[in-house]
């Protein structure tokens, strides 16, 4: 549970139909089995009798029998690091409820009635029971044994900042509007269904929809669990399908038609977050009573995919529709902005590079949308100290691959002069040797752009930006910038999705050798024709800064968890040293290099995160990170 990590769990035990006493210890063995893990553990709805009781539910005994089981199993919890959710018939003032009981310490925390009672096709339910109440009242358990009954009940956790439970049962999510709103809103971040879905074809793929869509709705973590194979079969069968997700994302799933227990870790921690940032999630908490419990906190095992690259899709398709959605987004963004400035040409400095290819495929396909020539974007390549052959000979290609105009300014001469102007010595190879050559390139493109009434379109990347790896007022300014919110390592993938559906085998093999060719801005002369200067022997890998900008950026976590996810996304890959180590650089230049951001060209958002000074990231220009860096420091010192 440290790091707001909470690990949930969603059984599907095969009750008996009508066997309270039978079920009770079956609930028992599988509850001290399953919070040997988790921390909230979640049964099916009326799991104490068995959902499919039919008329049974008016039998004096059973509903006797239900009640005593709950107490035992309520008891069992006394010494278990869990709150646990059980679902039975309960009666109160001669109406009956289907109730999920919320079971902790050896107590009965509440209950919850389910409001919304299926009476429709194979469903009776409103034949047994009473739709429940909204507003908690006291209910009579045992003699002097009082509990709270209703829907409006939070259960917030005093030892885990953040954790607020609520349950609904099964049609209750089905509804127009479910009472897991009204939860949400009122602060809960993890709900509970107790359900007994049935099966028939088709239905599955609906629930799982649903259930997901219900958590990315409220922001939240879900926890849905299902009858199986135990309930009656006389009209219709029960599959145990259990679903936990979170925020839109499914963690688990059962396989359906076996007597499953799933695991996964809901964070907390991602989705106070999520919600911080939201002024559109209202709190309203009326009428609502909180129910406070408290577990011991402990180090919680992920078992949750931490993926590497969360820029990137993990599938081929995923990341096939991805790429083209993006590619329309940036060249829609060009589009307009050189149909508003009524500009017939466009200036792009192409260097071999990645991001440069990706800035000139990206306006040729705006131009192909206001049906002008390619012959309109003039592609600068611009020779300097550290040019290869290799960089240089796949920008040519690029260009008249594309049918673009080229043309090539070498550099050398004017850079040159320029060294001699401030009193440079060309021989030292420090910034002022670098930069002064970004500027010159820049300063070029700009004056063509005036030349031509045109636009200089800006290379440079989100990473580079996050980084401050740019030359202020060289590679860091442009006219509009397309690649402003794309992260290094979603370029890759997009130049490559270029080269497999451009159906130019010609082009395809330059974008192919441009992936292949070290990142670097070739700014110092290359060692025996190859490049010397790789920019991830310098800032660290792309792969890194991409992962931690996500997690950093998107949800606000601490280095801490920054980096317990870092080790667990690149096990076998990193040692813990060189993640802190690039995690401490990280955060060195985020904070100092954010002048750079602060003035920032327009370009297109694309994704979730951005580091736009005018959307995503309004960051003061001298703010300190020293809290941040201490903290990385922290954990090199306890390596």
């Amino acid at each position: 549970m440290r790091q707001g990590f909470v690990k949930v769990a969603a059984l599907s035990p095969k009750i008996r139909v009508a066997d309270p006493k039978y079920n009770g210890q079956l609930i028992i063995k599988e509850m001290r089995e399953a919070a040997k893990e988790a921390a909230v553990v979640v049964f099916p709805e009326l799991c104490i009798t068995g959902y499919t009781c039919g008329d049974l539910f008016f039998q004096e005994q059973l509903l006797i029998e239900a009640n005593e089981q709950l107490l035992l199993i309520a008891g069992q919890t006394a010494d278990l690091n869990a709150i646990v959710f059980v679902g039975l018939p309960f009666a109160y003032r001669g109406k009956l409820y289907n109730v999920a009981a919320a079971l902790c310490r050896g107590s009965v925390l509440g209950l919850v009635p389910k409001i919304y009672l299926p009476n429709y096709a194979e469903f009776y339910e409103a034949r047994h029971f009473t739709g429940g109440m909204e507003t908690p009242v006291q209910a009579e358990l045992a003699p002097g044994v009082w509990v709270s009954m209703g829907t409006k009940q939070l259960f917030v956790c005093a030892s885990v900042p953040g954790l607020c439970i609520a349950a609904e049962l099964c049609e209750d999510v089905w509804a127009p509007a479910p009472p897991s709103i009204g939860h949400a809103l009122a602060g809960a971040n993890l709900i509970v269904n107790l359900s007994a879905s049935d099966e028939i074809t088709g239905k599955d793929a609906y629930r799982r929809d649903l259930i997901i869509g219900q958590s990315a709705r409220l922001v939240c973590g879900y926890v849905y669990a299902s009858a199986s194979d135990g309930e009656s079969t006389q009209d219709v069968v029960y599959s145990g399908h259990s679903i936990i997700a979170e925020n839109g994302a499914l963690l688990k799933e059962s396989e359906r038609f076996r007597n499953e227990c799933i695991y996964s870790e809901i964070d907390i921690g991602k989705l106070t977050g999520e919600r911080r940032k939201m002024t559109t999630f209202p709190q309203r908490a009326d009428g609502y009573v909180m129910q406070t419990f408290s577990l011991d906190v402990v180090e919680t095992k992920l078992t949750r995919f931490i993926d590497p690259a969360p820029f990137v899709p993990g599938s081929r398709s995923d990341r096939d529709r991805r790429c083209e959605e993006i590619l329309a987004i940036q060249a829609m963004g060009l589009k307009k902005r050189l149909e508003h400035t009524g500009c017939r040409n466009a200036v792009v400095g192409i260097s071999g590079g990645l991001d440069s290819t990706l800035a000139l495929l990206v306006t040729v396909r705006a131009f192909d949308l206001l049906g002008m020539g390619h012959e309109k974007i003039t592609a600068v390549t611009m020779p300097g100290f550290g040019t290869t052959d290799r960089t240089y000979d796949n920008a040519v290609n690029l260009v008249g691959c594309l049918g673009a105009e080229l043309r090539e300014v070498n550099i050398r001469e004017a850079v040159t002069v320029h060294f001699k102007d401030i009193g440079q010595d060309p021989q030292v190879q420090d910034v002022t040797y670098e930069n002064g050559q970004a500027r010159e390139r820049t300063q070029i493109l700009m004056d063509i752009a005036n030349k031509n009434g045109g636009l200089v379109i800006g290379t440079g990347d989100m990473s580079e930006l996050a980084l401050g790896w740019a030359t202020y007022n060289g590679d860091h300014m442009s006219m509009y910038g397309v690649n402003v919110s794309v992260p290094k390592t979603l370029v890759r993938h997009l130049v490559r999705y270029y080269a497999d559906v451009c159906g130019d085998a010609k082009l395809a093999g330059v974008l192919l050798d441009v992936l292949d060719t070290p990142v670097s801005p070739e700014l110092l002369p290359p060692k025996e024709g190859e490049i010397s200067q790789k920019t991830e022997d310098i800032v660290g890998p792309y792969e890194l800064h991409d992962f931690y900008l996500y997690h950093i950026l998107r949800f606000g976590f601490p280095p801490e968890k920054v980096f317990r996810l870092a080790r667990i996304a690149f096990a076998g890959v990193y040692e813990d040293a060189v993640l802190l180590k690039w995690l401490k650089v990280f955060y060195r230049r985020f904070f100092s290099q954010q002048f750079k951001r602060s003035c920032l060209p327009d370009g297109p958002k694309v994704g979730t995160v951005a580091v736009s000074p005018r959307g995503d990231l309004r960051m003061p220009s001298d703010a300190c990170g020293r809290i941040w860096l201490d903290e990385v420091e922290r954990m090199e010192a306890g390596l």
